[in-house]
């Protein structure tokens, strides 16, 4: 594995907010039920991810049904895009499946943080999998790790683990915010917890077909680099939403925890075809400000996981304190004014 940065990308960053993101609404456990399932409703639900069928949104949630080891689902819903989008946005109740659960020594305690996105016109999905070892205190390697899923014949039907290679294997704390993307190669997008208790944002090629299996295996990633770096006032990185094109380049967001207060902030970026970073935002462009964004299972948390353009607006999903799903959007034209400002000279 290769740790290696283009300069210039992190001195083109400040320790500053401009919060461009119009808040929607929010809906929480309450306005979820569960179907063919004994529990009627989750605990909580919160860090979803959204994809769009026809004039309906489909909205993936983690789910949580108790807070004794905080194992989580996957539950889908679907919603009008035209509710989210009004200038009030009154949430009703909606009727969800538990559609991805915990079945496997990938993801035995839990089902965590979906990211939803298309390949060559499929539905695929990946996720945090707390594995087998999760809460074993004798192993601290690979505790969590990147499972994808492809929704095919009315369900879906998980397809890989990604890991690095075997060598670095015992090396590898914990490994997610991840997501698969087809630029000029295949890449896997994820996070890095190391040994050195260093986070890494990174991204890794996938030299095979994924999609080409019979049941779920592990895939073994190549040719790690590091993307970005955090600040001296950042204690890590993670990616947040798959990419969505504008004008040709690729769009991300990415959150960075706080160094002083621990609260997760919201950036973008911009890559190309080749997956080079372009631009990136100089500021922040979403903070914690509203009560559920600041107070929640865990304080100070705005933290995106779907990401679809709707007319002129990214629509963004996003976990709320971990404790609901809120709904924001953001002009087009503002977040590519600002990542301009930010963008990085080529070569």
């Amino acid at each position: 594995m290769v740790f290696k940065l283009r300069d210039g990308i992190k001195a083109k960053r400040e320790n500053k907010t401009t919060d461009i993101v119009n808040r929607k609404g929010v809906i929480t456990a309450k306005n979820i039920h569960l179907k063919k399932y004994p529990v009627d409703n989750p605990v909580t639900i919160f860090n979803a991810s959204i994809d769009v069928e026809g004039d309906e949104l489909l909205v993936y949630g983690r789910i949580v049904l108790g807070y004794f080891t905080y194992a989580s689902a996957v539950a889908e819903f679907r919603l009008p895009i035209n509710d989210v989008l009004a200038n009030e946005f009154i949430p009703g109740h909606y009727t969800a499946d538990i559609c991805v659960y915990p079945d496997s020594k990938y993801d035995l305690w839990g089902v965590e943080d979906p990211r939803v996105y298309k390949i060559d016109s499929r539905r695929v999905m990946t996720y945090c999998g707390r594995t087998v070892h999760y809460f074993d205190p004798s192993v601290r390697t690979e505790r969590t790790l990147p499972v994808t899923a492809v929704y095919e014949n009315g369900r879906w039907k998980k397809l890989c683990a990604f890991r690095v290679p075997e060598e670095f294997r015992g090396f590898v704390i914990s490994d997610k915010d991840s997501f698969v993307v087809e630029m000029d190669r295949c890449y896997l997008f994820h996070r890095l917890h190391m040994k050195d208790e260093n986070f890494y944002l990174v991204k890794s090629v996938i030299e095979c077909d994924i999609f080409q299996t019979e049941k779920l295996r592990d895939i073994s990633v190549v040719d790690t680099e590091t993307v970005l770096e955090p600040a001296k006032y950042e204690d890590k990185l993670g990616w947040n939403t798959p990419p969505v094109k504008v004008d040709g380049e690729y769009l991300l967001l990415l959150h960075a925890v706080d160094a002083e207060t621990k609260a997760y902030r919201v950036f973008a970026m911009l890559m190309d075809k080749d997956s080079n970073v372009t631009a990136i935002t100089p500021h922040y462009i979403m903070e914690p400000r509203e009560c559920y964004e600041v107070f929640g299972d865990r304080p100070f948390t705005v933290f995106p996981c779907g990401a679809v353009i709707v007319d002129d607006y990214l629509l963004i999903s996003y976990g709320a304190s971990d404790s609901a799903i809120g709904f924001g959007t953001v002009d087009i034209s503002e977040i590519m004014g600002m990542l301009d400002k930010g963008r990085l000279e080529s070569g």
